[in-house]
């Protein structure tokens, strides 16, 4: 095995890996990150990281925690960001483990800069972004050729924790038939509206899936009008990916984890034997 990670980058004292989990599961993670894990002086982990992932760290390694959930106490991200430099500068080898990719609504670019400012070496280790590997996990592939040659990402809160205003919510309702959504849970009634505004049908399919690629992995299939009333019915709490778009139906027949769960066998024709037409 160590001759398959020996022709490798190492991870240098005084340098930072910007290093991307995944969604949750940790056979996610790509070798360079499990190489960085088994180097690291100091790993520095946000809260949507799997507690699995660790599992490749050295057992005299240091293990900090960083996290920051909405609504709850968290570490400032310029302390995050400055706390990386700070270890750096001691001559620790660190790596900064963060949920999906690093450079996907993860903080990723900020914190790089940081390093450069202060004149941190880096390296970036992506990793397979929730929006994509969760809902794959769901079941839902993000595009489908007789539904859509086009889907946005977009976050559903800005730094302040409001839904963002830069969103062009009228053009990406016309323009793109499916939208994914990082953070969208706490203002997807106002999400909706908007989007219903803009033109898009109350009726179209829509999907949470809550703690994606994980043993708790939850999945509430839905409709836009619906969506607000039919997640606070099920209890759901983030961290979530919503899904809108014709792709959700697909999971009828792609929903290859319930089936291993549940032992039962898929079935075919999920689109209702119709052809759809990509609308953008």
């Amino acid at each position: 095995m160590d001759a398959l990670f020996s022709s490798l980058p190492e991870l240098e004292p005084g340098s930072v890996w910007l290093v991307g989990a995944g969604p949750g599961d940790a056979g996610l993670l790509t070798m360079l990150a499990v190489h960085g894990l088994r180097q690291a002086d100091v790993i520095v982990h946000d809260a949507l990281v799997n507690a699995d992932c660790l599992r490749f760290v050295r057992p005299d390694a240091a293990i900090e925690f960083a996290g920051k959930r909405g609504g709850k106490p968290s570490p400032k991200q310029r302390d995050i960001s400055l706390r990386l430099v700070e270890l750096a500068r001691a001559g620790k080898r660190v790596l900064r483990l963060k949920g999906g990719d690093p450079f996907v609504f993860g903080r990723g670019g900020e914190e790089a800069l940081t390093l450069v400012e202060h004149r941190i070496a880096f390296r970036v280790v992506p990793g397979i972004t929730a929006g994509i590997g969760g809902l794959a996990y769901a079941g839902i592939p993000v595009t489908h050729r007789e539904v859509n040659h086009a889907v946005t990402f977009l976050t559903g809160h800005d730094s302040s924790g409001v839904v963002p205003d830069r969103i062009d919510w009228a053009a990406i309702a016309a323009g793109s038939p499916v939208i994914v959504m990082y953070m969208a849970m706490k203002h997807i009634g106002q999400i909706s509206a908007k989007l219903i505004a803009a033109g898009r049908s109350p009726d179209e399919p829509m999907a949470f899936v809550c703690n994606a690629a994980t043993a708790g992995q939850a999945v509430l299939e839905t409709t836009l009008s619906r969506s607000e009333a039919d997640a606070a019915a099920a209890g759901l709490e983030p961290p979530a990916i919503v899904v809108v778009g014709e792709v959700v139906r697909l999971r009828g027949s792609l929903d290859w984890l319930g089936a291993l769960r549940e032992g039962r066998v898929l079935v075919p024709d999920p689109l209702g034997a119709r052809t759809l037409k990509d609308p953008a």
